[in-house]
Parts: C-alpha cells; structure tokens; sequence
C-alpha cells in the first residue's frame, strides 16, 4: 500500500490563520448549514482532509478526537452527493449512496445528528441503525429510501439478512473509530459487509489512533490512500491538561469529591473499566449529594440516550461511565473528566481525555493511579511518548474524630504497676461438679464395633411355597459342601 502523506511537519511553515469554509468548492445550502452551526473556520484536520474527499481520493484521517473529524467526512461526502438529489417520494430514488459504520450506538447517533444538521436544507435523506432498539420502525425508515445510513455492524448484518436495505448502489464508506471495531471483534462483521459493496467506491478512515492492525486493514480495502495526519499519532490533544495522583481504591472516591470541590468542577465524566463497578459507583456518588447517572453497556438504548440527553442538559453533575463512553461523543464545554481506573487498554485513554478540551477549548483529565496499575502507566507513556510522574493527594481528613482520651478532662489518672489494672471482676458463674469427675468407665460398656466378631446372621426363612433345594453329590453336578 502506497501512502501519500499530507501530514504537517514541523519544520514546514504553516499559516496560523485557520481557513474559512466560504473558501472551499461547497453548495450554498451546505455553506448555510454549517453557519447554523456556528462555524465559520475549519479545524486542521477539516482543513485538509475536505479538499482531498471532495477530489475523489481514498483517506486515511487521523487526529486526536474532538478535533471535527466528523464533518471532516460528512460534508465533502454530502456536496458530491447533492447531484443525486431529488425530491421524488419513491424510493427507488432514494438508494443507500453513502455508508458510515460505527462501533458503537453513542458515536453512530452523534455522526447521524450531525449529517442531519448539514444535510437540513437539502433534499437528501439519512438514517441511523442500531441494536439494542426494535427493528421494526428501522425497516420502515429503510423502506422509504435513504441516501445516507449510519450504522453499528451488527445490527447492519441484521438488516441485510432480512433485506431490507440493498448496498449494491454505494459509492462512499466511512469507517469511522475504525481502531475501535477492531478491538471489541467487528473485524469479520466489517469483512461480511464490505463484501456487499461495489468494487468501485472511495473509502475512507477516521480515527484518533492508527494501530498495525488498521493499516492492515487499510492496505486491503484502501486503494492508494493519501494519509491526512495533523498531529503525531496517537498523541493527545494540547489543550488538556494532565494530572495523574497516586491514589490507593479505598481513597479514589474521596479524591474525586477533592479535586471536584477544589476545582470548582460542575460537571464530569468518571471513566472506570466494569459495568458492575460504573453501577456501585454511580450510587455511591448519589448518597454523596451528587446528581449522578450511569452509562454502561448494560443499560438498554433508551435508558443510555436518556442518561445523556440529561448529562446534556445540566441535570446531572457527574456521569460515570464504561469505555462506552469514550468515543465519538461530543458534550460542549465539558471541563474535566476522571480516570476513576486506568484503562486496560493504552489507547483507550486517549479517546477518553478526548472528551474535554473539544474544538480548541481548555480541559482538565486526571488520572488516579493505585500501585497495582504500574505496567498500564507504562503502556501510556509508551503510546503517548511521554514521562508520567504521579503527584501525592493530601485530603482534608473531613471525618468526625473522637479526641484522644489522655488528651480530656475525664482521663484517669496513671496507676502504678504494681498496682492491679482492673480491681474487681465480675462474679465467676458457679461451677457443676459432675463435669470435675474423672471418666470412669461403665461395667456394662460394650466392646468398640471393630472389636467384635461379625454379627449373627438370622437364619433365611423361606415361603411355604418354595421347595427347599435337594442336595446332590459333587459327582453328580452338585455343589461341593
């Protein structure tokens, strides 16, 4: 595989003004779109990836997250679309034309309410599907024709199983957190569907990290791909700072109420790594006086889109959450999030400081680290090319305390050692003679089971009605006495 790397350099100069997006070949109802979102400059990794979408090459996107990947690929796909659109009610007019797969329903909901919000002036159609939801409001929607569909791979699979979709027609694939379908095993799901593509297509791939894996994948599926990087890989976004405490278990809850209150913190995402230790920890938060909710994969879909639109909205404090979390989602203005556990996987951590310090803003991310996560630290700062020094946490020891007795009024005064600690005991309970007794064996003792000889048999009675067997001499086939 031939890479054509756009990356920048540093020691190639590079203007500090952002570009616009007037600048680039875009339709107006697109250009309209993206004012009503509010933005006017494009970030580095929008910068140069559009330019070589909309030319019609293969790409390989990465950057740290919350840099706008998303419509690093959503808008460029959608302007070349614009020439299929149409206002007809058949949906034979409206074929899947664009494919982004996700890895899991958080991200594949964000990306679909983003293309929604570019695509709102146009006629163009788009869907998202994903498990965890009945089928049956999906294969409607499928149904009626769309021209962009957001999916996870297994609910995909579901719906090419069942027919309700047809890939025959699809010129773009997106295959976005492509890093992260690998990890949690959709490599065979990715393989089954892209074998229902059209050969001819422009694929691309978006990720904050690029693993050998992925680079493998890419050489197969990939044709000739331009390498759009704006930072090293792997690397961690500037504008978060990192703080990384040593904190034993037992005191990890405690520092977390610290750093919220000395900080002045209201609102945070808590990462730890069970979906059972998100549920204790959640209500351990609450009985703390916090608004807390709990996102992890045991929640049904409605129960995590809810935990987030509240999260969203102000009305919870403190949303602890599983790696489900980590990806894609985009929460403005978040100031800080908590590695409540080091994650098991290098990776994953920086897809979750990812979470603040989004498009230019400044965020905090701290780690607390027991002695037990010493070789994950080391798989950090070999991923992250850094050296992570761990500072102590002193707390305010807030907890009720009984003073020390020497130290009150009442304190006894110091005896001598001769003299007895305690002068009176309790009265002992009166004691029975009989248990005083020596054992003394009885004259009607039996001798122990082993020391007899084998019991007695009772002689067999027979029925009346069997005749007893005649003896019969040995010679004569009889048995010998």
């Amino acid at each position: 595989m031939t890479l054509s790397n756009t990356a920048l350099e540093p020691s190639v100069p590079v203007d500090a003004s952002p570009a616009r997006f007037d600048t680039l070949p875009l339709d107006p109802k697109l250009l309209r779109a993206v004012e009503d979102q509010g933005y006017a400059f494009m970030t580095p990794i929008q910068a140069k990836a559009i330019p070589v979408v909309l030319a019609g090459r293969d790409v390989m996107g990465a950057a740290q997250t919350g840099t706008g990947k998303t419509a690093a690929f959503s808008i460029p796909l959608l302007q070349k679309m614009l020439r299929h659109e149409n206002s007809s009610a058949s949906p034979a007019r409206h074929p899947v034309r664009a494919l982004v797969l996700a890895p899991t329903r958080e991200l594949a909901d964000q990306v679909a309410q983003n293309v929604k919000a570019y695509a709102k002036h146009s006629n163009l159609r788009s869907l998202v599907v994903f498990g965890g939801v009945d089928m049956k409001p999906q294969t409607l929607d499928l149904k009626r024709g769309v021209e962009v569909l957001i999916a996870t791979p297994g609910r995909l699979l579901d719906h090419i199983e069942a027919k309700n979709c047809s890939l025959g027609q699809v010129e773009y694939v997106v295959l976005d957190e492509a890093d992260r379908m690998l990890d949690i095993g959709f490599l065979p799901d990715l393989q089954r569907i892209l074998s229902y593509l059209p050969k001819q297509r422009q694929t691309l791939l978006f990720s904050a990290t690029f693993s050998p894996e992925i680079k493998r994948l890419a050489s197969s599926y990939l044709q000739d791909p331009v390498l759009v990087e704006v930072a090293r890989a792997n690397a961690t976004a500037s504008t978060v700072e990192q703080r990384f405490y040593s904190v034993e278990g037992d005191d990890k809850r405690r520092a977390v109420l610290k750093l919220l209150r000395d900080n002045d913190i209201k609102q945070s995402i808590v990462f730890v790594n069970s979906k059972l230790g998100a549920a204790r920890l959640a209500r351990s938060f609450e009985r703390d006086g916090l608004r807390t909710s709990a996102l992890h994969g045991d929640k049904s879909q409605d129960e995590r889109l809810k935990a987030l639109a509240a999260f969203k909205a102000g009305e919870v404090d403190l949303l602890v959450a599983t790696d489900v979390a980590a990806r894609g989602l985009d929460i403005a203005d978040l100031p800080a999030v908590f590695n409540f556990d080091v994650p098991f996987n290098a990776e994953d951590y920086v897809h979750r400081i990812g979470r603040t310090g989004r498009a230019g803003a400044s965020g905090l991310a701290v780690t607390l680290v027991a002695r037990s996560d010493a070789r994950l630290i080391g798989d950090i700062e070999k991923l992250i090319k850094k050296k992570i020094d761990l500072d102590a946490l002193e707390f305010e020891d807030d907890r009720p305390r009984r003073p020390a007795y020497r130290d009150t009024e009442d304190a006894p005064v110091a005896r001598p050692r001769s003299e007895p600690r305690y002068e009176s005991r309790a009265p002992a309970a009166p004691k029975d003679p009989f248990f005083d007794k020596p054992y003394e064996s009885s004259e009607r003792d039996q001798p122990a089971a082993w020391e007899r000889g084998p019991a007695p048999q009772a002689p067999v009675r027979l029925s009346p009605n069997i005749r007893p067997k005649r003896k019969v001499a040995a010679l004569l086939g009889g048995s010998k006495p």
